[in-house]
């Protein structure tokens, strides 16, 4: 009897981003995206100037993230930010988006 291989979906490298968030620091910004997977990544965004303003910055974050999510699950979200709860911390929601292609419903 011959036996066939078994094929493996490899799982994407980089889990569906659920949650981000950001922290000012004195060296400059730092971000955490949270996945559905219950993974946490974490960074400095590098091309955000130390003294870029708020709204630059969680451009930058959402723009990332909404780049994660095309690349590895083919799928479009939407970012949205919660209000600040104090000075150089945000949070932020991300969610499918109801146009996406591959979305559920």
């Amino acid at each position: 009897m011959v036996r066939r291989k078994r094929e493996m979906k490899r799982r994407p490298p980089f889990g569906m981003p659920k949650g981000i968030v950001l922290l000012a620091t004195p060296e400059g910004w730092r971000h955490t995206v949270l996945t559905a997977e219950g993974e946490m990544h974490c960074g400095r965004l590098a091309d955000v100037p130390v003294n870029a303003g708020p709204t630059e910055v969680r451009a930058a974050a959402a723009a990332m993230v909404v780049g994660l999510a095309h690349d590895f699950h083919e799928l479009r979200v939407d970012v949205t930010w919660d209000p600040p709860r104090e000075p150089g911390s945000w949070t932020a929601q991300v969610t499918v988006a109801a146009t996406s292609p591959n979305a559920c419903g």
